[in-house]
């Protein structure tokens, strides 16, 4: 093939890969999956649940559109979706159309993301107290039952959506906002009336373009805005 006309098929690869665009993948599922306990077949298989969902409006892919999609054998696979549903990584939803009466399924991903949730809280607290005790040791009441997402859920008043829990994840994970400073803003959301992710998320990034970095500072940073009212 002409050298030219290998060009042309790169700039056709490339426009069809930035058409197609990309999937959102928590960053949490690629870090902390081996420490869940899922192969890797398992966590892949996971992304492909969420690739459907986002990029193709599928909420309930066949196993045959599945197993096209993974390099590992179709019993591997069939064997990863069962561990998934059975250690509930995943629950099957049934859906009745209001209009039609038609019952669909769907993959319930929310078990996953609690999941996530807890892996990240267990992963902290290890860095917070390297001697932390054993499985199966008393731990402080606090530990399994104060976390952020659980102090999200009390001030909402419900279970968080799996997008909520990838929003905190999020900040944690990637914006790198310490907790306490997260709960700040909670707390100051709560005070002001608009407990809302939106507007959380507003008064993070206005202490990060402040370089507001500690809980100190942003009550110093809060009280000098209200003053200013």
């Amino acid at each position: 093939m002409a050298r030219g006309e290998d060009r042309k098929t790169l700039e056709r690869g490339l426009m069809a890969a930035l058409e197609v665009g990309g999937v959102t993948v928590p960053m949490l599922l690629l870090r902390l999956y081996k420490r869940m306990n899922l192969s890797d077949t398992e966590a892949m298989l996971l992304v492909h649940l969420i690739a459907y969902r986002e990029k193709e409006g599928k909420e309930f892919p066949t196993l045959e559109e599945l197993q096209e999609r993974m390099s590992a054998p179709p019993e591997t696979v069939i064997k990863a979706l069962q561990r998934l549903l059975k250690d509930e990584f995943l629950e099957i939803d049934d859906d009745i159309d209001q209009s039609t009466g038609v019952l669909s399924e769907n993959y319930n991903l929310t078990l996953m993301y609690r999941k996530l949730a807890e892996a990240w809280f267990e992963e902290t607290v290890e860095r917070q107290k390297p001697n932390i005790p054993a499985r199966g040791a008393v731990m402080p009441a606090k530990a399994d039952t104060d976390n952020i997402f659980t102090i999200f859920e009390k001030e909402f008043a419900r279970p968080l959506t799996p997008m909520e829990c990838e929003n905190i994840s999020q900040w944690l994970d990637r914006d790198r906002y310490p907790e306490e400073l997260i709960l700040l803003a909670l707390k100051e959301a709560v005070f002001a009336g608009v407990i809302h992710f939106r507007y959380i998320d507003r008064i993070l990034l206005e202490w990060s373009r402040n370089r507001v970095q500690t809980p100190e500072q942003a009550r110093q940073y809060t009280q000098k805005f209200r003053g200013a009212r």
